[in-house]
């Protein structure tokens, strides 16, 4: 499995681990949600969960449970700011499509259903 970290994101990460020290590291999966099917969650992982796939970048460990692991493989999480916004943003080569506002997707599993 692979997640990687852009340095604004792991900066932002690094953020709130510093903040919460009892976390473990984050939880990034997806959930039902939105127009399209799938959204992302992103939190801190305060325990390690049975089935979960932990990957590590630059001391940061990485937490997917497996329903989410071939949903978000291979994604990009990068967090950019835009005048007094800010967000996480997502590269996923699974999302087949996207709504218009930006806050789900689909994948090709989900079109053949």
């Amino acid at each position: 499995m692979a997640i990687h970290l852009t340095p604004a994101a792991f900066d932002r990460i690094r953020q709130f681990l510093a903040a919460n020290p009892d976390a473990l590291g984050l939880r990034f999966g997806v959930k039902r949600t939105g127009c399209s099917g799938w959204g992302y969650e992103v939190e801190l992982a305060q325990a390690e969960q049975a089935g979960d796939t932990v990957s590590e970048q630059d001391g940061v460990r990485i937490y997917v449970d497996a329903t989410s692991q071939p949903m978000v493989d291979g994604t990009t999480i990068d967090f950019t700011r835009k005048g007094l916004n800010q967000e996480f943003v997502f590269a996923n080569p699974n999302a087949a499509a996207e709504c218009g506002c930006g806050e789900s997707f689909t994948t090709d599993a989900d079109k053949a259903a």
